[in-house]
């Protein structure tokens, strides 16, 4: 008897062990640290989780600005007054690219909605190729050296890719989906900022 019990000490030590190093770990995320979105730390899988923030907790405004993949600037801030929806990607990324005909769909149907790609891996012949294929009609930010990217630290952490978020009116950060963006999401959340103008 002496001996089961004694394995069973050792097994609830060993467990709380695990647990410990996991909240270890876990206890200082991307996100917390602020290192989430700085330039070669890598991007992992998101999960699809959903973070809202309500109007008067909103951080920002944020601008994005940089130059598509066909030479033209691009400033987000130009497009004061819409909704926008900033989608980081590249084109090998496979959930990307299974997120990728919901994103062209509702870009081509909502009024007051602009969309806005951030691609930190590839060079213009990989990206043009995937905004051919996917027949996207929205640009994309070329932003290997991570310039982009790092310029949102602080306000809107993006640890992986693909991540989407969405802008007020205003510019501020309403919500943001860490992974693939599943379509009714995604415009549910839309919608709800652009409600918010009515």
């Amino acid at each position: 008897m002496r001996g089961k019990t004694f394995k069973v000490v050792q097994w609830v030590v060993a467990v709380g062990i695990v647990v410990g190093l996991v909240a270890a770990l876990t206890a200082c995320t991307p996100e917390e640290s602020g290192a989430g979105d700085v330039v070669g730390q890598g991007y992992v899988s998101g999960d699809g989780s959903v973070q809202t923030y309500d109007a008067g907790e909103r951080r920002g405004p944020v601008a994005v600005a940089g130059t598509d993949f066909e030479g033209n600037a691009v400033d987000s801030s130009d497009w004061a007054g819409d909704v926008v929806v900033v989608n980081t990607w590249y084109a090998s990324c496979a959930p990307c690219r299974a997120e990728a005909p919901d994103l062209v769909d509702l870009a081509t149907s909502k009024e007051g909605v602009r969309f806005l790609g951030i691609n930190t891996e590839d060079d213009a012949g990989a990206a043009q190729a995937f905004q051919r294929t996917f027949e996207v009609p929205y640009p994309s930010i070329e932003d290997r050296t991570g310039t982009v990217i790092a310029g949102l630290n602080g306000v809107v952490p993006l640890q992986a890719v693909p991540t989407t978020v969405v802008l007020d009116q205003e510019g501020k950060v309403a919500a943001r989906v860490i992974g693939q963006a599943e379509r009714s999401t995604l415009e549910a959340l839309v919608d709800e900022v652009l409600a918010e103008a009515t």
